[in-house]
């Protein structure tokens, strides 16, 4: 997780506030002054993964694109097929969103909710290029972009989320429950209750991802805290996804890189020779020409620690380190070279230590995958 240093005005979320008030330790995070925790940092991790913890993400963007063509439109622009949701109203669909070289603009979740009508959350690092891209791709499509910044966003995750989410906000996101994984729900349209809640996350836990009006979100911040559920920071949120198995932009992928070689070829839908979207016919090229790293997780089998861009000795990097508070290991995502084996060694202070090539994920909801 990449912090900023700039001596720019920092923009808050609605929550500021409330975050001031239970203690957060605020930074500078892209421009915008948010907690990276609330005390421990430990404590938060382990609370989302045993119990149920929040994150402010009230930064993410959230876009409502809409008009007749807007399935035409995403079939260009993302290199996943929104077809296959295309007829599953509140079906979530994750994505990369590329290039004409094939490298990755952004990675986003997009949400089919009705003919004309999809939602897309990009991240906030990427907002102003996003939206340039997306505006562009538009053409002379009835197609129709806009930018939902009256809008916040509260993710709720853990094992005991959900049910502690549905007692702080009883009717605010009732028929929630019965959401399935990667599924969203308008809850009360066009009120001013109006309460979109989406079963997805970024910890490898169960949760929700709940959005409100700006001026309901620090109420809705406070009873979620009422019912038990602690605040968390981006710290805990970048070990989190990390032990995940999850990719954070700017890291482990950007335009420089292509999903293929990103860990990310299952996001890239080549099924439909039709469907020309923007940087196949690189990813096409570069499948032909043969990729030359593969994207695998690692394992400090000794002590140290991981961090992005350290080398892997005979070729690659690592994208992302971090200590790993489940497995009590040091962890990390790299790109190594396609020959590797089971083990590799990556050049920490003059020293070259072993580390264990594995299949990602480390950790999902609760339980260690790996060896």
């Amino acid at each position: 997780m990449t912090l900023s240093n700039t001596n720019m005005q920092l923009k808050e979320t609605p929550i500021i506030k409330a975050h001031q008030e239970m203690g957060a330790k605020l930074v500078d995070f892209g421009g915008w002054n948010m907690p990276i925790h609330y005390g421990s940092q430990l404590d938060e991790h382990h609370q989302v993964r045993n119990g149920a913890g929040m994150f402010d993400v009230c930064h993410m963007t959230i876009v409502d694109l809409r008009g007749f063509e807007v399935l035409d439109y995403l079939a260009k622009l993302m290199a996943n097929d929104v077809a296959k949701i295309a007829d599953k109203p509140g079906k979530a669909l994750y994505s990369c969103m590329l290039n004409n070289d094939g490298g990755v603009i952004d990675d986003l979740i997009i949400y089919f909710m009705e003919s004309a009508w999809v939602r897309v959350i990009v991240n906030s690092s990427t907002r102003e290029k996003d939206l340039a891209w997306m505006r562009t791709q538009i053409g002379n499509m009835a197609v129709d972009l806009t930018e939902r910044d009256d809008l916040a966003m509260i993710a709720v995750q853990g094992p005991n989320a959900r049910e502690l989410a549905a007692t702080a906000l009883a009717d605010e996101i009732a028929g929630a429950q019965a959401l399935k994984p990667f599924n969203a729900l308008l809850i009360n349209p066009g009120s001013d209750r109006e309460r979109f809640v989406a079963r997805t996350g970024y910890t490898g836990e169960d949760g929700y991802e709940i959005v409100c009006p700006n001026t309901q979100a620090e109420q809705m911040w406070r009873q979620l805290a009422n019912a038990g559920i602690k605040p968390c920071g981006l710290g805990a949120r970048d070990t989190l996804r990390l032990e995940a198995g999850m990719n954070l932009y700017g890291n482990d992928m950007d335009e420089t890189q292509s999903p293929l070689e990103s860990g990310l070829s299952w996001t890239v839908d080549f099924s439909n020779d039709k469907r020309q979207f923007n940087g196949r016919s690189s990813l096409e090229k570069q499948k032909q020409q043969g990729l030359k790293y593969k994207f695998v997780g690692l394992i400090l089998e000794g002590k140290g620690v991981l961090r992005a861009h350290q080398e892997i000795v005979g070729g690659g990097e690592l994208t992302s380190g971090t200590f790993s508070p489940t497995m009590q290991q040091a962890i990390g995502f790299a790109r190594v070279p396609l020959e590797a084996g089971e083990t590799c060694q990556v050049a920490i202070r003059k020293k070259h230590l072993e580390a264990k090539i594995v299949k990602l994920p480390f950790v999902r909801q609760g339980k260690i995958l790996v060896n």
